[in-house]
């Protein structure tokens, strides 16, 4: 699944092509797409035709579109927005009406104005969309067990770190929980632990507030790099709006680098499995900890 870099690269593209455009109509190719909608691909289609999507919002790894409200809603009530899930393939594609169908496309919104389509493409549909209910400042209802992510306004750090201690697990597993905090992937786990010289099974308990700060800024920082090389991508999977990959992978420090030098000494990238994955470090710089 992306990871917090590679959807706001989506979200950004989206929210420049999308925001302020009525859709004329929903066409759903694949039922799976739409299999988290409750109402199935007839009611997602009918209800999303003709509504305004207003703004493209994210939350960790989480991309939503809002809309207008087809009937006002009264005070302290939320409206509705599509909530997309990427999954392993997923992608939101703008498109010239008169582009030829991608070969995996599975959902096609077309606009009142005539111009660029929205896409849902998906080879192997692990993704989806969905119409769901908001809470009063927006944020999808599915969503309300999501953390800030480290580049939200209303991220509080101290919280964070104080609950980090509490946790009671290996560090990267913290770092992965969405709940705790969200947006942070294998990739940018291992890269920020490299950043901050840490194991990935340090005892979370056991992390001095000065440690968790150190990763926490780690995080930020290869995050905001990233994002800056339009994300991570190792395949044709994971593109912008415009089809276009990342290049970050070219600076990845240990992901997928079993084999390689550590930039930083020299010693031999190892790989290790994780939690059905994969864990990439420097032994040198990453020393196991003491038990």
């Amino acid at each position: 699944m992306p990871e917090l870099p590679e959807v706001e690269v989506v979200r950004r593209g989206l929210e420049r092509w999308v925001a302020d455009r009525r859709v004329a109509a929903v066409a759903v190719a694949h039922p799976r797409a739409v299999r988290r909608h409750a109402g199935g691909a007839g009611d997602f289609e009918s209800r999303l035709s003709g509504r305004v999507m207003t703004a493209v919002r994210r939350r960790g790894k989480y991309l939503w579109i809002t809309l207008d409200d087809p009937v006002p809603q009264s005070a302290g009530q939320g409206g509705e927005a599509v909530l997309a899930h990427l999954g392993m393939s997923g992608q939101l594609l703008v498109r010239p009406p008169e582009a030829p169908d991608e070969i995996h496309l599975r959902v096609r919104i077309t606009f009142l104005d005539g111009g660029p389509e929205l896409r849902f493409v998906d080879q192997r549909t692990f993704g989806a969309l969905a119409l769901v209910d908001t809470d009063p400042a927006g944020r999808p209802l599915p969503l309300a067990h999501i953390a800030p992510d480290p580049l939200d306004e209303t991220f509080d750090e101290p919280t964070f770190l104080r609950s980090l201690r509490r946790r009671r697990t290996g560090l990267k597993r913290a770092l992965l929980d969405q709940t705790l905090i969200s947006g942070i992937g294998n990739i940018y786990a291992d890269e920020a632990l490299w950043r901050a010289r840490m194991h990935y099974a340090k005892a979370t308990e056991a992390i001095t507030p000065a440690q968790g700060a150190s990763v926490l800024s780690a995080a930020r920082a290869v995050m905001v790099e990233a994002l800056d090389k339009g994300g991570t991508s190792f395949d044709s999977l994971y593109v912008n709006v415009n089809g276009q990959s990342g290049y970050f992978d070219r600076e990845l420090a240990v992901y997928g680098r079993t084999g390689l030098p550590c930039r930083r000494c020299g010693v031999l990238v190892v790989r290790e499995p994780f939690m059905n994955r994969s864990s990439f470090r420097c032994p040198r710089c990453q020393p196991r900890p003491r038990r």
